[in-house]
């Protein structure tokens, strides 16, 4: 009862929100993060209102709904994006995505080395700052792109590719934190040596069984006679490779992303591949994304912009521009136009739910709370890095928007 109550309020919520920034012309996308802050402040300042929203985000069912939020929205993208094309932009992808996360990393860093107390887990404070700012949400740049109508655009390839490269850094990245919050550098380079075999291991087995298994499966499944087995079909694929990337220690949007790209008019018949579609579509749009994104923001809390502003403005900076300057110059020298490299400097600049994650790892590691020293910045990080993704996540979609509408561009 509880959780069908909570999710009637997020929807209709969102779907208020949603439509008043389409009309005041923006991506609905901004309207359900603003609908997730306006009822996490309301359930913050009046507890007895809605005491089943006051603390929604640590409720382990709903994770798991917005965990399904974030497969449908990764598996939606991949049915969307041709494989080709992907192909045709992964290598001006991964140049994007590295020199993307370089600068954010390094500068990270940097600001953990400026506002932290010296102590002996500072490195690793400091590594998780940098792998935080280094990280792009994949689901929140796909469904912004979705809403502009820019998803297949040359730009919003690479953006798409480039954030599904930077997801796969991003696992080194944590494998290496979590390595130093354990306290146990000497196994760094066995843990890095042993992930980068299981993203190879995956990598290998999900071409293999797309290439090859996906259209006899879809010629197999057509001579069935069940209502929706097409439908069935996709989903099973997706979580088959979504367990898979989980077995292999890797984040299962990477499988639902993957099944979705090579689920296509080739595997099955063009009129059962526009309705299974079209079904992906409505779960999506209609239900588990907007869920997704008020989650985002009931995780906002403000306090850290009162008790370090200094830092919580740094680490703002930092997390917007070192993405743009890094992303959009490294765009730029591959050969995008001034519009369509700016276009893609911002749409790296978007985080969300994996930063989340991070901050969640390194909060119950106990990484900020066992100093001998006190200290305002560690005791407000985690806050400052929700608002961080928060943030970002809320102005990339506005400023696409006005770089996408820009009629003129600029000189090549």
């Amino acid at each position: 009862m509880e959780l069908f109550f909570v999710l009637l309020i997020l929807l209709i919520t969102t779907r208020i929100f949603g439509e008043l920034a389409e009309r005041l012309g923006q991506p609905s996308l901004v309207g359900e993060l603003v609908a997730g802050i306006a009822l996490g402040a309301i359930a913050a300042q009046y507890t007895g209102l809605s005491p089943f929203i006051d603390g929604l985000e640590h409720n382990p069912i709903f994770n798991t709904i917005t965990d399904l939020g974030m497969f449908f929205i990764m598996l939606f993208a991949g049915i969307e994006l041709q494989p080709n094309r992907l192909i045709e932009y992964s290598r001006g992808a991964l140049v994007v995505a590295v020199c993307g996360m370089i600068l954010p990393m390094t500068l990270g860093i940097g600001l953990g080395w400026l506002f932290l107390p010296p102590s002996e887990v500072l490195f690793a404070q400091c590594v998780f700052l940098g792998t935080a700012l280094a990280i792009t949400a994949v689901p929140a740049t796909v469904r912004i792109l979705m809403d502009l109508g820019k998803l297949k655009s040359p730009s919003g390839q690479i953006i798409v590719s480039a954030a599904v490269f930077d997801d796969i850094l991003s696992l080194l990245l944590l494998t290496w934190l979590t390595a130093l919050i354990k306290a146990e550098p000497s196994t760094n380079n066995f843990e890095l040596g042993t992930i980068s075999i299981q993203v190879i291991v995956f990598f290998s087995i999900t071409i293999i069984v797309g290439v090859f298994v996906f259209p006899f499966g879809g010629r197999f499944f057509g001579t069935f006679k069940q209502r929706e087995i097409n439908f069935s079909a996709l989903l099973v694929s997706a979580l088959t490779f979504a367990v898979l990337a989980e077995a292999l220690e890797l984040h299962f949007i990477i499988g639902a992303f993957i099944a979705g790209l090579f689920f296509n008019r080739k595997t099955i018949s063009e009129t059962a591949y526009d309705d299974v579609r079209n079904k992906a579509s409505a779960m999506t749009y209609g239900f588990l994304a907007p869920i997704f994104f008020a989650s985002v923001g009931l995780h906002l809390d403000l306090s850290a912009i009162l008790v370090v502003p200094a830092f919580v403005i740094s680490l703002l900076l930092a997390a917007f521009f070192g993405k743009f300057i890094a992303a959009g110059g490294a765009a730029r020298l591959i050969g995008f136009s001034w519009k369509e490299a700016t276009a893609i400097g911002v749409g790296m600049s978007a985080r969300g739910a994996v930063e989340l994650v991070i901050a969640n790892i390194a909060l119950k590691a106990g990484l900020f709370h066992a100093l001998a020293v006190s200290s305002p910045v560690a005791e407000n990080i985690y806050s400052a890095v929700v608002i961080m993704a928060v943030v970002t996540t809320l102005i990339t979609p506005v400023l696409l928007k006005i770089i996408y509408s820009t009629k003129v561009d600029s000189v090549s």
